[in-house]
């Protein structure tokens, strides 16, 4: 009820200062979200809150969360077997990429042309849907959400280094692998996965694994060094080719698979690499004369590349050590240590 001194106003109170949030365009990209996070209950005081501590914890969680992998001293996602990768392509629908891997029926009457003017024979009728599987996880782009895809990435990175420990998605660890830069995904065009599951088979297989390592090796010589997954995705571009062009029916025929010898011949190619690249004493400089080489090779001597692989694996020749140079250096560094193994070694943590 008013008083004698006429109506009740409102109690006045203090105007309230709007908040300041710093423009969109004058945050860096990817950082809004955590400029509004640490905006909320901001305070006069120059320190930090405890709110705004835990927030602070929260979106380096986040970020955590969203680098696919993981910190490299966190716990990785468990490696993968090559089995276990393919069976996860072959029970997968894949239809786009499979409708890519068709093409137009021009690139089909070609290769029939090919096949019909150089006498070679036609894959098997029950193997087409193997080859068209291959042809399918060629068109299939690297998936920052697909499990599968990550553990592949992981497997490979603990294999090549012989470490227990995951690795972030993105970062320079790809490059000392070989990769031309912190994404892997990039240098993918025209192999896809294939292009991961080739290197996840070579590094992986009891056969090849002496052999993947030795050629890893000679990847990180002082002088003589080469990007190992760049050279990698290249023979698997080389081997798809090859495989389109139906030069690879008849071992396929013989042996009744597709993939398997599509690996076997990917490893083959290397080792004739490793050789090229030893005997010739190679540099980063030589790369494309090696590399037209064994694009010759692996379209008309197929069978002869993997008689050569066979006999690797026969006998236990394995490559020798990289040879000394003087050259001026072209470095990458060097990531293998005597650590753990997880082919065949037990993982001590």
């Amino acid at each position: 009820m008013s008083g004698a001194g006429g109506p009740e106003r409102p109690e006045e109170r203090p105007e309230e200062q709007p908040r300041v949030v710093p423009p969109v365009p004058a945050l860096g990209q990817g950082r809004v979200l955590q400029a509004l996070v640490l905006e909320a209950g901001q305070c006069p005081d120059p320190g930090i809150s405890e709110e705004q501590q835990r927030a602070q914890e929260e979106w380096e969680a986040l970020e955590e969360i969203q680098s696919g992998l993981g910190d490299s001293l966190s716990a990785p996602p468990p490696p993968i077997s090559f089995a276990e990768a393919l069976q996860h392509f072959q029970s997968s629908e894949l239809s786009e990429s499979r409708r890519r891997a068709r093409g137009p029926g021009r690139r089909r009457g070609l290769a029939v042309l090919l096949r019909c003017l150089g006498g070679r024979p036609r894959l098997r009728p029950q193997l087409r849907g193997e080859r068209e599987l291959a042809l399918a996880m060629a068109q299939c782009a690297l998936d920052d959400s697909e499990r599968v895809h990550m553990r592949i990435l992981q497997t490979i990175y603990q294999q090549l280094t012989r470490s227990c420990l995951g690795c972030p998605r993105y970062g320079a660890h790809w490059e000392e692998l070989g990769f031309q830069g912190v994404d892997p995904g990039t240098d993918l065009r025209g192999t896809g996965m294939l292009g991961l599951m080739q290197i996840l088979f070579f590094v992986l297989d009891s056969r090849t694994l002496p052999l993947a390592r030795e050629i890893f090796q000679l990847s990180q010589h002082e002088t003589q060094n080469f990007p190992f997954c760049v050279m990698s995705v290249n023979i698997t571009r080389m081997v798809l080719q090859a495989l389109r062009e139906e030069r690879l029916s008849r071992e396929c025929n013989r042996r009744q698979q597709v993939i398997g010898v599509l690996n076997d011949l990917h490893a083959a190619a290397f080792l004739r690499l490793s050789r090229l690249w030893k005997g010739q004493r190679a540099t980063v400089a030589d790369a494309a004369f090696v590399l037209k080489e064994l694009e010759l090779s692996t379209k008309k001597k197929p069978r002869q590349l993997l008689k050569s692989l066979e006999a690797y694996v026969s006998h236990g020749l394995q490559p020798s050590s990289p040879p000394s140079s003087s050259h001026p250096q072209i470095h990458f560094t060097a990531i293998c240590d005597p650590g753990v193994e997880l082919e065949g070694d037990s993982c001590l943590i």
